[in-house]
């Protein structure tokens, strides 16, 4: 299913069919402030393996994010962060940016799998962070990019559809997505290390 949902104003009869199709088990596709991202509700242990099915992952070595509505949650999954790493994530988020943090044991219970690390974002996308926020929890996610496909098919919600349509529930039409992806910020180490440089300018926020 294709369902239009603006981001300016997301409806919430349509934002309430995506939690709904989530909280069976269904996957989704959804614009964000960057490319558009592939997901599921992180608490329901067939969705993800469907994911990585998708992506041709295994669970266990999968790099996927936990999508929040914001930092009121990251604690469950985070675990505790010093002072200035969180003032640096309530001025760089929401935003284009995947924080990685060492995971609590309530990650590897999600996911099945022994991950030390968990990849955190907020995007700047009120359809997303509405999902989320009406869900009740993170969902779990990864990019569609694909950096050798034809770029429309990563960016026009059509094309995506056509794509996956039989692979995932809805794709949601938010408007064309991005074709840069979020820039990666290790932060397991105390300092910043950026693994992939994005759409997200770091020291913008430093």
């Amino acid at each position: 299913m294709l369902l239009k949902i603006y981001e300016s104003n997301p409806s919430p009869k349509a934002v309430q069919q995506v939690v709904d199709v989530l909280k069976k088990g269904g996957l989704i596709i959804y614009p964000t402030d960057t490319v558009y991202g592939l997901g599921c509700d992180i608490t329901n242990q067939k969705a993800i393996e469907k994911i990585c099915q998708i992506r041709g992952m295994k669970p266990e070595k999968a790099n996927l994010s936990f999508i929040c509505y914001d930092l009121s949650h990251i604690s469950d999954y985070v675990k505790p962060i010093d002072t200035s790493t969180f003032r640096l994530l309530k001025k760089a988020l929401p935003g284009p940016f995947t924080f990685i943090f060492e995971a609590t044991t309530s990650v590897p219970k999600l996911l099945s799998s022994n991950k030390k690390t968990v990849g955190i974002r907020v995007p700047d996308n009120e359809i997303a962070r509405e999902i989320v926020k009406q869900l009740g929890n993170p969902i779990l996610s990864t990019s569609i990019h694909d950096d050798d496909e034809i770029i429309e098919y990563s960016t026009d919600p059509e094309l995506i559809h056509e794509k996956y349509s039989k692979l995932v529930d809805i794709v949601i039409d938010g408007g064309p997505g991005g074709n840069i992806p979020s820039t990666v910020v290790d932060c397991t180490s105390g300092n910043f290390e950026i693994l992939r440089q994005g759409k997200g300018m770091l020291e913008d926020y430093a």
